[in-house]
């Protein structure tokens, strides 16, 4: 009789142990993903700050491409918006899709832009526009390897949560899955603009 209560304080014992490490590792894996969608926030303010310079500074010039720059701010503004809500977080899925949609059409909009400073020589030989452009492009950059991180760790983290026995510590403690930002227009996205002054 002694050697089974022994050993069920055993089993018990290591159910705890297993438990709390499981717990553990996913606390870690969902704070992880969770910072590094923090730092995609970041870029992505630093590139909803940067638009509206551009595009005051594009207007001298741009005076007649009114729809383009109007269709740039306003993409810019619904993007900042989905981006200021309060239901901005990697566990919403619905937010999440909307939040890549909000930004596919932002970076739709500014190569829209692109190609019309393209058609300006002397927009394109004005170095405030040249270096509000650098910015946007090294932005753009950042973005890009701050997502492909977050999209990394989202991925271990929903893993972890769903193997065996992963899975039963989190469905009884409520880890629910993380979204990846996957942006609707993977090629317009996935590159930073090319900018070319030079010509």
């Amino acid at each position: 009789m002694k050697t089974f209560v022994w050993l069920f304080i055993a089993v018990t014992m290591l159910v705890i142990v297993v438990g709390v490490t499981i717990f553990n590792q996913l606390v870690r894996g969902r704070n992880q993903a969770k910072n590094g969608f923090a730092q995609i926030d970041v870029q992505l303010k630093r590139r909803h700050d940067l638009i509206p310079n551009l595009v005051e500074t594009a207007k001298r010039y741009l005076a007649h491409e009114e729809e383009t720059l109007t269709r740039v701010i306003s993409a810019r503004n619904r993007a900042q918006n989905l981006q200021d809500s309060s239901k901005h977080q990697p566990e919403s899925l619905e937010h999440m899709a909307l939040f890549a949609q909000a930004e596919g059409m932002l970076s739709k909009a500014l190569g829209q832009f692109y190609a019309v400073v393209e058609a300006y020589p002397e927009l394109k030989a004005d170095s405030l526009i040249k270096e509000l452009m650098d910015e946007l492009t090294n932005t753009e950059n950042r973005i890009g390897f701050a997502r492909q991180h977050y999209n990394d760790s989202v991925m271990f983290y929903n893993n972890n949560r769903e193997v065996f026995p992963n899975n039963l510590v989190s469905t009884t403690f409520g880890f629910r899955p993380l979204s990846p930002l996957v942006f609707a227009d993977k090629a317009m996205i996935s590159q930073a603009p090319k900018v070319n002054f030079n010509q």
